[in-house]
């Protein structure tokens, strides 16, 4: 029985293989940008890649693991696989071709291969290869004779023809079966954390070309075409053009200069906090609730309160990006879905670093959650905090690290900071299902006394003092 499974073990293995060889080729073309790199670096590129990879390799062993189940639940001792080899062959043909059009998408926008970049080919191929005249075709077709001759010399090693059946009892057989199904939907999902797999996961360097390395070409492509999906209707058409045209003037309609400056310093320090899932109806100043954010409202009185400021989305991916570089909420999606257009759009942390600040981000959850790793990489953050940072019984919530603790660690660190120092963090114990230390103030009955209790606790209070601090030093 284990001997008929080791097939799929050499599956995955011929893949992985593949996807090496592809990724030390996309090494080897933009060698110069690699330059000032340390060789460490460039070999975790592998490394950091696999995750994805066995993702892509299981996807693709899909056809044949249900393929596999149906055979083995007959009376047959022997089975003829040949056709997988053949199905290899096709797939490595057309990978080959996605890696050269990925090469030379690189080359010329500095981005992976995605929908974008295909569309044309499919929808109009005639413009498509009167626009890549600039393409080297020669050496292109060069390195497609590389990747689809190495990669059919590893069908060929590696692939089994023929698959041979003991003879094994009924429940056996449906254990097997759920397990190999279950294994696999776990290799393609990248494990049972809150996070399932996404661009983030192969995100680790400063250096972009690297992150772009160590990002599975297919996988990629996949995700951007799923991400794709057309709408021809604006879900925030909520007003005739008329009225949003007048309400549109309105807010840019300024009488005078009303430029305030409320700062002592050209460079203070900076702490911007992201509070997940607040809502100003909880607060006395706005919503004439008592007890439940008395250190919010004491901020309130004692700082700068904008009261005409609104959500920019619906979801913390929106918010993350809106808060940190100004880019409207999309109104099908989220920009974070799309790496290569993400990594362009300019950011404070950006700007910040240019003036020489020192930036970093605190989260205690799994920083790959939505991309939220890719941007924050991509966008100068030098130092990233989150869940991996802490120890294995500090996760102590479904989403990682109880903020206290993320807190302490923010204003444990900023204290030793080289000044001037730019720092965000991001709340994650008041996101559902707003498990909190300590008893529930307003009881655990329904989900909104849940989500009360996290604002009324010291938890939110200790977070203010690292705004404090901060203004202190």
């Amino acid at each position: 029985m284990f001997k008929s499974l080791i097939f799929f073990v050499r599956f995955f293995l011929l893949w992985l293989l593949f996807f090496a060889l592809d990724r030390f080729i996309f090494l080897f073309i933009f060698h110069k940008k690699l330059r000032d790199i340390p060789l460490g670096e460039k070999i975790l590129s592998f490394y950091h890649g696999l995750r994805l990879d066995l993702s892509m390799a299981a996807y693709l062993a899909v056809i044949p693991i249900l393929i596999f189940i149906g055979w083995y639940f007959t009376k047959k001792t022997t089975i003829n696989f040949k056709w997988v080899s053949i199905y290899n062959r096709v797939l490595i043909a057309l990978f080959g071709f996605f890696s050269i059009v990925n090469f030379n998408t690189y080359r010329e926008w500095g981005i992976k291969v995605n929908y974008s970049a295909l569309a044309p080919i499919i929808e109009t191929p005639k413009e498509a290869i009167a626009s890549s005249g600039s393409s080297p075709f020669m050496f292109s077709m060069f390195i497609l004779a590389i990747l689809v001759g190495s990669g059919f010399y590893l069908n060929f090693m590696l692939t089994k023809k023929q698959i041979n059946f003991v003879k094994t009892p009924i429940w056996i057989k449906a254990i097997v079966a759920v397990l190999l199904l279950g294994l696999n939907f776990l290799i393609i999902r990248g494990g049972v954390d809150v996070a399932p797999n996404n661009q983030s996961m192969a995100y680790y360097s400063k250096y972009e070309v690297l992150n772009h390395a160590a990002l599975n070409t297919e996988w990629n492509l996949i995700s951007s075409i799923l991400a794709s999906k057309k709408t021809n209707k604006n879900p925030y058409l909520y007003f005739d053009n008329a009225t949003a045209e007048k309400e549109v003037a309105e807010l840019y309609k300024v009488e005078k200069d009303t430029t305030v400056s409320i700062l002592k310093t050209q460079k203070p320090n900076i702490v911007i906090f992201i509070l997940e899932s607040f809502t100003a109806d909880l607060t006395k100043t706005l919503g004439n609730e008592d007890g439940i954010t008395p250190s919010v409202d004491s901020l309130i009185n004692k700082g700068v309160l904008f009261t005409n400021i609104y959500a920019a989305g619906s979801r913390t991916d929106k918010g993350l990006v809106a808060t940190l570089t100004g880019f409207p909420t999309l109104g099908t999606g989220s920009i974070v879905k799309w790496p290569e257009k993400m990594q362009k759009i300019p950011a404070i942390s950006q700007k910040l670093f240019q003036n020489k600040y020192q930036t970093s981000f605190y989260y205690g959850g799994e920083s790959e959650f939505d991309n939220y790793k890719a941007f924050l990489l991509s966008h100068n953050y030098q130092k990233l905090i989150d869940k991996n940072s802490f120890e294995k019984k500090d996760m102590n919530s479904k989403w990682g690290a109880f903020d206290g603790l993320v807190f302490n660690k923010q204003l444990q660190d900023i204290n030793q900071e080289k000044q001037p120092f730019f720092s965000t963090i991001l709340s994650l114990t008041n996101h559902e299902p707003f498990e909190v230390p300590g008893s529930y103030k307003f009881g655990n009955k329904d989900i909104i006394s849940k989500f009360n209790r996290y604002f009324s606790t010291s938890t939110l209070s200790y977070s203010f003092v690292v705004l404090w601090r901060c203004n202190q030093r």
